[in-house]
């Protein structure tokens, strides 16, 4: 994709999020720029379109262990897909809940992949989100003494850390 075409999506992205913010009368500020694929070394990784949400209280637009957020770019991602004809990576954050979330995932797969290599026996996260548990298993793939494994369906999916 050109540079051409990603500044011109992000700019659908961000005015896309604007109209459905202004719609919920809400007053905040997005700042929208052109993000880092998740997988640098492969090229045909999408780059993502990052969208952050700043204002007041906006806890609503993140809702229950940020089950709104998804909703919101959810409904953002459908939106672009039906006016551009094909699917866009765009990533939506309010007040930094996605970093400081993905900080917290990573601290808490650390702890417990050691506490399973010190027991040798495997313990079952909570049930996440797909994004959630992805961070699990980015944050986990080259450590030496677990692996990690998705189990479940649906919504009570969630990710196994394993003794090697």
């Amino acid at each position: 994709m050109t540079d051409e075409t990603l500044t011109q999506d992000l700019a659908l992205a961000e005015s896309t999020l604007k109209d459905l913010l202004a719609n919920l009368s809400e007053e905040a500020i997005v700042v929208a720029r052109i993000g880092a694929p998740d997988e640098p070394d492969d090229p045909g990784a999408p780059t993502p379109l990052e969208l952050d949400v700043q204002g007041g209280d906006l806890g609503f637009l993140i809702g229950h262990r940020g089950e709104a957020l998804a909703a919101l770019q959810y409904l953002v991602r459908a939106l672009l897909a039906k006016q551009l004809k094909r699917n866009v990576h765009v990533v939506i954050d309010v007040d930094g809940y996605r970093v400081k979330r993905r900080e917290q995932l990573m601290a808490m797969a650390r702890r417990i992949a050691d506490q399973v290599a010190q027991r040798g026996k495997p313990m079952a996260l909570e049930p996440m989100a797909p994004d959630e548990r992805r961070t699990i298993h980015i944050a986990l793939r080259d450590h030496p003494a677990v692996r990690t494994e998705s189990v479940g369906e649906g919504n009570r999916r969630k990710v196994t850390i394993i003794p090697r």
